[in-house]
């Protein structure tokens, strides 16, 4: 078997394990970025995107992703969901073999491939071991079967191809344009540079071979910072007109910077268990299925500091023992973890699978380090069982993203303590016209998570769909004294700007009309 025989092994493998993701239809988030957009339903959207905000201005305008859009709104005119959901299973193959390219070249007996001596042996190893882990890890599910992970996906294959363009071509210009269509397909891609880095201080691939001289990495930097400068001054400029609330994970309200750093840590006792043993997973990880970590005694804390004691441990150990390219593995993990591990600025969720798709690199490549060398024997049984495991666990997973249905029913099945499923199935209530379902359910949320103020407004909805508009003032007031005296005289003006900013528009008309005394709208 020759390189390309491995390559297009690993594709084949990508794609046959998602093929139950074209029976998906568009799910959760989708609704709101694709299936609702004007922007995307138009043929002007593929490049009108690089001039909006990733969420629709109803959604609050913010984050930004054009490159992503502009695919979706190519994809619109070409076909429905199967045909969005193929795109995504075309863009998890052409990871999957990227990663494999990156193990041929990097995996050898020094932490660089040698040619000759066995090197092209070891390197077809380490290609087909990482390009399969990689291709049937079950924490992808999320990022493949929902079509909206297509960020995570795009994201992912030009940090690859940046990466590659660096540290095995040393082209300047390849990588720099690779990292731009990186950083317009979703933010993550900025972590390019410290990736490159990595492998340049530790020697792997072409830079143990030769190292790159003062010069080409001072060229690198300019090429890194003219980029940033550019990428940051084009989103500033789309995203100046929106009023920017942050994105901050609601288990984060009334947190300390400390008290998010260690709600952070503990984390990432998930990260470890979803890289490693991905048997249980979970479309939210939301309270209380997961809860904030107030002080450093908590057993949650501790747990995920023993988390990442053992992380450390590991890269001194490869380390010690000059295993580069098991080292740059682990530390992919890390680098490419940190911009959503909540210990250096608060994101968007606590934990979400789908932003473990550029980080799970790491574990392929520290896999394939490890039995790119060890027995034949050894190395057919752990891919027979890993290949196979990973395969069908990824497979029953995918029809979870199939519905908001399916998806509702997975959150109240794998995460019971969550409020986001009884929110979930509110939702759904209100869209079906069952208001009064609707308003139970918010009730039940509100229950577990007092703290998420898109509660009380979607409660307030239901109660205005029930015809018990006198209750609004009692059901917003918990909502009212939180914001005060922030929120100022116009409380529900201010009420209604939010309720259309998380797409409930007749709650913000019905908002305005209360506050006028007017009668309020009929939907």
């Amino acid at each position: 078997m020759n390189l390309k025989r491995v390559y297009g092994v690993v594709f084949a493998c990508a794609v046959v394990v998602y093929l139950g993701a074209l029976r998906n239809h568009f799910a959760w988030d989708d609704t709101q970025i694709i299936v609702k957009s004007d922007l995307v339903h138009a043929w002007s959207g593929v490049w009108r995107a690089f001039q909006v905000p990733y969420w629709p201005s109803d959604w609050g305008g913010f984050l930004y992703r054009p490159l992503t859009v502009s695919t979706f709104a190519l994809d619109w005119h070409l076909g429905g969901a199967g045909w969005f959901h193929a795109v995504n299973i075309l863009w998890h193959g052409a990871a999957s073999v990227l990663v494999a390219v990156l193990a041929a070249a990097w995996v050898g007996p020094d932490g660089s491939r040698e040619p000759g001596a066995g090197g092209d042996v070891t390197g077809m190893r380490a290609a087909l071991v990482a390009g399969l882990v990689f291709a049937v890890h079950p924490v992808h599910v999320e990022a493949v079967a929902n079509v909206v992970g297509r960020a995570e996906l795009m994201a992912t294959v030009f940090t690859l191809l940046s990466v590659y363009a660096a540290v095995e071509r040393g082209s300047v210009w390849w990588s720099a344009a690779a990292w731009v269509g990186g950083l317009l397909s979703k933010e993550n891609a900025a972590v390019v540079p410290a990736l490159v880095a990595a492998a340049w201080i530790l020697g792997v691939g072409e830079a143990g071979r030769e190292r790159p001289t003062r010069r080409r990495i001072a060229t690198f930097v300019v090429s890194w910072v003219l980029v940033g400068i550019g990428y940051a001054a084009l989103r500033s400029a789309v995203l100046l007109p929106y009023p920017q609330q942050g994105n901050r994970a609601p288990v984060f309200a009334g947190l300390s910077g400390l008290q998010i750093r260690l709600t952070g840590v503990a984390a990432l006792a998930d990260l470890m268990r979803l890289l490693v043993f991905p048997l249980v997973l979970r479309v939210d990880y939301s309270p209380d299925e997961r809860t904030a970590v107030r002080v450093p005694w908590d057993p949650s804390f501790l747990v995920g500091l023993l988390s990442l004691a053992c992380w450390v441990a590991l890269v001194v150990l490869v380390l010690r023992r000059k295993r580069k390219d098991a080292a740059l593995g682990l530390l992919w993990i890390g680098i490419a973890y940190a911009p959503v591990a909540n210990l250096l600025f608060p994101a968007g969720v606590i934990m979400a699978e789908r932003t473990l798709y550029l980080p799970s690199v790491g574990i392929a490549l520290a896999l394939a380090a490890w039995l790119a060398r060890a027995e034949t024997r050894v190395v057919t049984m752990v891919m027979v069982v890993v290949t196979l495991a990973g395969g069908i666990r990824s497979a029953v997973r995918v029809p979870v993203w199939r519905t908001d249905e399916h998806v509702m029913l997975s959150i109240l099945e794998d995460s019971p303590l969550s409020y986001r499923g009884p929110m979930s199935a509110g939702i759904i209530y209100l869209e079906e016209h069952q208001a009064a379902k609707a308003y139970d359910a918010f009730d039940s949320a509100i229950a577990v998570y007092p703290l998420d103020g898109r509660l009380y407004l979607l409660k307030a909805h239901a109660a205005f769909e029930t015809g018990r508009s006198a209750l609004v003032d009692s059901i917003l007031a918990p909502v009212r004294r939180a914001c005060l005296p922030g929120c100022g005289a116009d409380f529900y003006g201010a009420e209604a700007t939010l309720a259309r900013q998380i797409g409930d528009k007749v709650m913000g008309d019905s908002l305005e009309a209360y506050k006028a005394r007017k009668v309020i709208p009929n939907k």
